[in-house]
């Protein structure tokens, strides 16, 4: 009996593997063959190069539950998410696909059965669509499920009809809806009311028999195949006696636990809230064990919306606590038996979702602040757009939220202005695009890897090896004569050279044959198994067909098989002093250095940073073996074995492990790259640089080697060279002081840099101090406008930083004043303005300075209503004295 949503999942799949299907696990959410898709958002996704027969499987037929997101891009539900019974950010489609095998009678009969037998759903619930000019899978429908003809309903539009773009494989659909009853609104597919609650699409089966050729030219496929995609949710709220998938198990539990957490009852008020948390809970946990983090740019700033949306939702219910990382425990206990990247991730999700929500508590405060200053301004219901876009650019605040905010209110916010403000930001990003190659090109790799299969590496076990020349192309040709000086790429059977992949920069060397010699300068692989050899013919000439000697660069190599070794150590450091919350987020492992970048939260302080420098080199020096075996990706991660997040490993898998056995594996890591066999010979190891790439990703660069030796060497003539520079430029300062009758004794022996900028601090007091009690330098006049005191004050040579301190004196300890600063000094001038906190309501201290900015022939100038400040050119006491009369008169 099917009870859970694990059920109605596990049924769908074993079903299917009796029928002879291979269970292919889901891909990750992040399309590793699509580049133009911003989630996997159906279960053909990662069989997109098997329909396009560019790729071939050792089966032709599958089943899968794929993880789906739709929040992003053109497919995008989220604004639905939490007030309609079916949408959902996150959710799973369950499929059978055929490759060329069976097709449409088949897959109906396959579709019949599930529903009616493992399912156990009455006929008389069901109905069918097909494409209108599908005439034969009506009579099949007719045949198999032995419907009446008012149950198989034709549809005309492209409902029915399935494209994968404007060529390409297509075909007509037939889709199985399911009658919840007429106790619900709504009516059958085609109807005026068929967008109700009542019937609901459940099954869709997908016959790809043709290829689009030209908009005008349609012609069968030679292997006709199958495409289904059934909603798990949907057929879980069927299989459950309900229309509404929030009523399943699992969003039920989830619901609760919100309710919970939130303290709050579940009834008609509150009812969204809780769902939008629970829903966007489920997308934010996948997303981020599949690699994702939330940022402000691409599928990031999707992960972030999604976030803060819920977090909005729990901060409108009244929560004070933090919702979401609280549910994270629950939601992997339940979905991790099938998806055990969520265990594996579980303290990275809970970090990554509760930094974001300590985030969202400060932006929230700030933008809600910004909504209901501007809402005083607001016309016409509508917010402007520029409003909306300063929110998002600058507080990070996105535009769904402000939405939701103003939505009781019965406000909406001016899209277009914002879309075209948004459209401004990303033009730039968008010229700097370079894509991917063409797809002519890449189409000849594909070409190759169908004619040769998978090129054989054998440079685990050796640097120089034989083999036979299988291609040779050029500019996305084959090219059977290359001469002298030609670049090219090599193909050949087997090969020594490791090509670029998880970071590691691809082998150099020589590919000789009788007749000539090929210099190789990269090495890459297409689809992880066709290698190219990139580079240029330096004597003689090469042919298909010769018999070669391929040699890689061993020195290079040695030095690349250390800073990998490196920097795996460096990750288990990192794990152990940190948190296992860090994972990769990427790397960059070549011959002179390396990098790690990792997810964490905070800066790394110093002391944590010589920890882990001595605990990499503790490790390197205990001189343990590097051994590597060969397994499952399951059973290496059962071991203990760290993964990269996102990648979809194949059956079997290399795992490096360091450390001595009689003692504790320091490192063990699933990994394709080249290794030292013992620690020792990475040699000294040493952190370079620390640093953020982005929100919740770090940065570690670290060298080794000969590299390290020069980099220490020129890191101690750079220093002594920055002490006697320091040296002199403390003692100009305190000459300076010396001049104004200051004291000197503390600055007169260079100790660090701190003492420099204490020395010019001081300095700057003592001109401040000097200027203001001199009348030719610091001109003040001040007049009363409508009970207010405005100053304007003129100083002649006053540092920039003391304007501040100058501005904060005046007003902290005046009521209803307004000041007006310029500074004239070293050929520049200098703006502040202040505003006292008792006239914030009346006056903007930002737009004050920007008049005057204005007026100075500048633009820019910034800070708080409070104070503000702006910089420009050189001007005339006169002219300054001139603008501020002016701004004053207009105040």
């Amino acid at each position: 009996m099917i009870k859970t949503l694990k059920d109605t999942r596990e049924t769908f799949k074993n079903f299917f593997k009796k029928k002879g299907h291979k269970i292919v696990s889901s891909s990750p959410l992040i399309p590793q063959n699509d580049p133009t898709l911003m989630f996997a958002n159906s279960g053909m996704v990662q069989f997109k190069n098997v329909f396009t027969g560019i790729e071939k499987k050792d089966y032709n037929r599958a089943t899968t539950s794929q993880k789906c997101v739709r929040a992003g891009g053109k497919h995008n539900d989220l604004e639905n998410v939490g007030y309609t019974p079916r949408h959902h950010t996150f959710f799973e489609m369950l499929g059978n696909f055929s490759f060329g095998d069976y097709f449409k009678e088949q897959a109906i009969f396959y579709a019949w059965e599930l529903i009616t037998k493992e399912y156990g759903l009455s006929k008389n619930k069901l109905c069918v669509t097909v494409y209108s000019e599908d005439q034969e899978a009506f009579d099949l429908w007719k045949k198999i499920a032995g419907f009446d003809e008012n149950k198989i309903i034709k549809i005309a539009t492209s409902d029915n009809f399935w494209s994968m773009g404007d060529t390409g494989p297509c075909g007509p659909c037939s889709e199985i809806f399911y009658d919840h009853g007429d106790q619900l609104f709504g009516g059958p597919p085609g109807s005026k009311d068929e967008d109700g609650d009542r019937f609901i699409e459940i099954w869709n089966l997908v016959f790809m028999q043709y290829e689009q050729v030209s908009k005008e030219k349609r012609i069968n496929l030679p292997k006709p195949s199958v495409d289904t995609g059934m909603g798990l949710e949907r057929m879980t709220a069927v299989l459950q006696g309900t229309h509404d998938n929030y009523e399943i198990d699992l969003f039920k539990e989830l619901v609760n636990l919100s309710a919970e957490i939130t303290n709050t009852k579940v009834y008609d008020k509150t009812i969204s809230s809780h769902r939008v948390i629970s829903d966007h809970l489920r997308a934010s946990c996948f997303l981020i064990a599949d690699g994702l983090m939330p940022s402000n740019e691409g599928r990031g700033y999707v992960l972030r919306r999604i976030m803060r949306r819920a977090m909005r939702h729990a901060n409108t219910l009244g929560s004070k606590d933090f919702v979401l990382s609280k549910m994270v425990d629950h939601l992997i206990s339940r979905m991790s038996s099938e998806y055990n990247e969520l265990e594996r991730a579980k303290d990275l999700i809970k970090e990554t979702i509760f930094n974001e929500e300590e985030k969202f508590e400060s932006m929230l405060s700030k933008g809600m602040k910004i909504i209901k200053e501007e809402m005083k301004d607001i016309k016409d219901k509508t917010l402007k757009g520029e409003i909306a876009f300063k929110l998002y650019d600058t507080y990070g605040f996105p535009l769904d939220l402000t939405q939701d905010y103003l939505k009781p209110l019965d406000i909406t916010v001016d899209t277009k202005q914002f879309d075209q403000l948004m459209e401004r930001r990303k033009e730039e990003a968008r010229k700097s695009w370079k894509g991917s190659g063409s797809d002519k090109i890449e189409k000849i790799w594909y070409e190759l890897k169908d004619q040769f299969g998978a090129t054989e590496f054998v440079g685990y076990n050796s640097e120089k090896t034989e083999a036979k020349i299988i291609s040779i192309i050029k500019d996305g040709k084959e090219y059977k004569n290359p001469k002298k000086n030609d670049t090219a790429v090599l193909l050949t059977n087997q090969t020594c050279f490791y090509a670029e992949s998880g970071g590691q920069v691809g082998d150099r060397g020589t590919i000789k044959t009788e007749s000539g010699t090929f210099r190789v300068k990269d090495t890459q692989k297409f689809f992880g198994s066709l290698f190219l050899h990139i580079g240029v013919l330096i004597d003689g000439e090469i042919r298909i067909g010769e018999d070669a000697i391929l040699e890689v660069d061993k020195s290079r190599r040695a030095n690349i098989k250390s800073n990998h070794s490196a920097t795996h150590l460096l990750h288990a450091a990192l794990r152990e002093q940190l948190g296992n919350h860090v994972a990769q987020r990427g790397s960059y492992v070549g011959p002179d250095r390396l990098r790690f970048d990792f997810s964490h939260s905070k800066q790394i302080n110093k002391i944590e940073l010589n920890k882990i420098n001595n605990r990499v080199n503790y490790f390197i020096q205990q001189d343990s073996r590097v051994t590597t075996r060969l397994m499952s990706p399951d059973k290496a991660i059962k071991e203990g074995a760290t993964a990269l997040f996102g990648e979809k490993y194949g059956d079997e898998v290399r795992v490096i492990s360091m450390g001595n056995n009689k003692d504790k594996i320091f490192s063990l890591e699933l990994c394709g790259g080249t290794h030292v066999d013992k620690t020792n010979k990475i040699g000294e190891f040493s952190i370079i640089n620390e640093s953020s790439i982005s929100s919740g990703v770090r940065r570690i660069e670290a060298l080794r080697g000969d590299e390290l030796k020069l980099f220490l060497k020129n890191k101690n003539t750079a220093s002594q060279e920055k002490i006697q520079n320091n040296k002199k430029k403390l003692l100009e300062i305190v000459n300076l002081i010396k001049n104004l009758n200051g004291e000197t004794k503390k600055f007169e022996k260079f100790e660090d840099d701190k003492q420099i900028n204490d020395a010019q601090n001081y300095l700057n007091k003592l001109i401040a101090k000097n200027i203001l009690s001199d009348e030719n330098k610091n001109m003040i006049n001040s007049t009363i406008k409508d009970n207010t005191t405005i100053t304007n004050q003129i100083l002649i040579g006053l540092p920039a930083k003391e304007i501040r301190v100058l501005i904060d004196h005046n007003t902290k300890n005046n009521k209803n004043s307004i000041i007006l600063v310029a500074s004239l000094e070293n050929k520049k001038t200098s703006i502040g303005v202040g505003v006292s906190k008792d006239l914030l309501d009346k006056y903007n201290a930002i737009q004050i300075v920007k008049k005057i900015s204005s007026l100075l022939g500048s633009e820019g100038g910034g800070g708080r209503k409070d104070f503000a400040q702006s910089g420009g050119n050189e001007t005339t006491l006169k002219n300054i004295k001139n603008i501020f009369d002016k701004v004053i008169k207009e105040l």
